[in-house]
């Protein structure tokens, strides 16, 4: 068993706390990802998991064993950082072997253990090479085998696709996600890329101002966002909001400011005749229909399998997602309709989620 259970942990670094009561079980095998904007606390807390960085309160458990007085090397983890981290004299085999050497383990098994971390990772016509021969994909892939030949209960890993581009963080999320099917070890794993979050993880742990927001599956967090913040935050491009009223009964309507009344399929019921914030995700607005709203184009971005398009919608400016190529131009009236049943409803104040009736 490799599961990870984080008590009431708090982080203060003199009169500025950093994190405030953090409290998550993750069970064995499981992959989970925090997930929130820069200073959020994610990575503090990776490093108190790790040992390298101390706590201030609660506490962190491995296997229900309680580490928070053990150095990094007898917590039983591995850990993949940003920027590598590989030794420049020392060829890809030494460096994925050395953690193994220091630890006094013969130099048969090193070898074994290299080479078997190095046919999962495809490594093998590299184990002699410096890293500075190597690629940015290929030196985070013997990051991550310096890490499998030590055979840890837990793979923490801190933002480490951040300095590849665009196209090899792609295949590197695939490859991650596949190495964690294979070897069924717990992960924790930390980015501010909501996409990585949502296409990699078994459960997502969503931070602002070192406080937990929701934790989820990812597609319960996209679906059901408790809040504004993650609702806004997971989802790309990121979910619009409009301000309305809605008025229930039989046949509940929402009327946006600026725009006019609409029917909605359901509606919160303790925000009948109250205002409310409306979330509508881009995906959720079709055009075309001759009874929608009309809306002005104000920019066109297509991007091959879609079409992103900006429009003025009464005062505010929303963003559209379209599957279908239309030849639209900026200034030109649209009409566009929203699929109502999709329609997510917050509090004003509290920013809170609403549950339809």
């Amino acid at each position: 068993m490799s599961t990870v259970q984080i008590r009431d942990v708090r982080k203060s670094f003199g009169a500025y706390a950093v994190l405030h009561g953090i409290d998550i079980d993750i069970a064995d095998g499981e992959f989970v990802i925090l997930v929130g904007p820069s200073g959020c606390g994610k990575s503090t807390l990776l490093r108190m998991v790790a040992g390298l960085e101390s706590i201030t309160s609660g506490t962190v458990s491995i296997d229900g064993r309680v580490v928070n007085g053990l150095e990094p090397k007898d917590r039983d983890i591995a850990m993949v950082f940003q920027n590598y981290a590989l030794y420049p004299q020392m060829t890809v085999a030494q460096n994925m072997g050395f953690a193994l050497e220091l630890a006094g383990a013969k130099r048969e098994e090193i070898k074994s253990k290299v080479d078997k971390a190095a046919g999962i990772l495809g490594l093998e016509p590299l184990l002699q090479r410096k890293p500075a021969q190597l690629s940015g994909g290929q030196r985070q892939r013997v990051a991550m085998g310096r890490a499998i030949v030590r055979d840890p209960k837990v793979f923490l890993f801190d933002e480490p696709l951040s300095n590849l581009d665009a196209k090899l963080r792609v295949k590197m999320r695939a490859e991650i996600k596949a190495l964690h099917q294979r070897l069924k070890t717990t992960i924790i794993y930390v980015t501010h890329d909501q996409i990585e979050a949502m296409t990699m993880a078994d459960k997502i742990v969503v931070m602002q101002g070192g406080h937990i927001e929701q934790i989820g599956s990812p597609l319960d967090l996209y679906d059901n966002p408790r809040n504004v913040f993650v609702a806004g935050f997971l989802g790309s491009p990121a979910m619009n909001f409009l301000e309305g009223v809605v008025t229930g009964g039989d046949m509940p309507t929402l009327q946006l400011e600026g725009v006019g009344r609409i029917p909605v399929s359901m509606a919160p019921s303790r925000a009948d005749g109250e205002p409310v914030m409306v979330g509508i995700r881009p995906e959720d607005i079709r055009l075309g229909d001759p009874d929608g709203i009309a809306a002005q184009v104000l920019v066109v971005e297509p991007t091959g399998s879609e079409t992103h398009l900006v429009v003025q919608l009464g005062s505010q400016e929303i963003t559209c997602v379209l599957r279908e190529r239309m030849m639209l131009v900026p200034g030109e009236t649209v009409r566009l309709s929203l699929r109502s049943e999709n329609i997510h409803f917050f509090d004003r104040t509290s920013q809170l989620r609403l549950e339809k009736a």
